[in-house]
């Protein structure tokens, strides 16, 4: 069994920043991928950043402005989020593609975490 479980979220000012953290534990053999996307309100959930490997992407919206990183020995996956603006606030969920000790691949979700950019 492998839970996703994240931490972080809050309140903030638009200009603000906040960190996303996201620790991977269970029965895990290896981390294949690691990911945030988030979903506001009445809009479809959408990838923000990805990590594997030494690997990264963002989505447009958030380049320049986020940083996605892992702490392989912690199994956690962080998500630096500067210059936050109002049209970020959504629910973030953390995501990881993750082969436990069945040898089996599986996707895995967070349970997500509230951030709101307000003045």
């Amino acid at each position: 069994q492998v839970q996703l479980v994240e931490s972080g979220g809050g309140l903030v000012q638009p200009g603000g920043s906040l960190r996303l953290s996201c620790a991977a534990s269970g029965s895990i053999v290896i981390i294949k991928a690691m990911s945030w996307y988030r979903q506001a309100p009445e809009k479809q959930r959408e990838l923000v950043a990805f990590i594997s490997g030494g690997s990264t992407n963002y989505a447009d919206s958030v380049k320049g402005r986020f940083t996605v990183s892992r702490d392989n020995a912690k199994n956690t996956v962080y998500l630096q989020m500067n210059s936050l603006k109002p049209e970020d606030t959504a629910v973030y969920y953390c995501n990881a593609v993750i082969t436990g000790d069945s040898l089996k691949t599986f996707n895995y979700w967070g349970q997500g975490t509230q951030v709101t950019v307000s003045s």
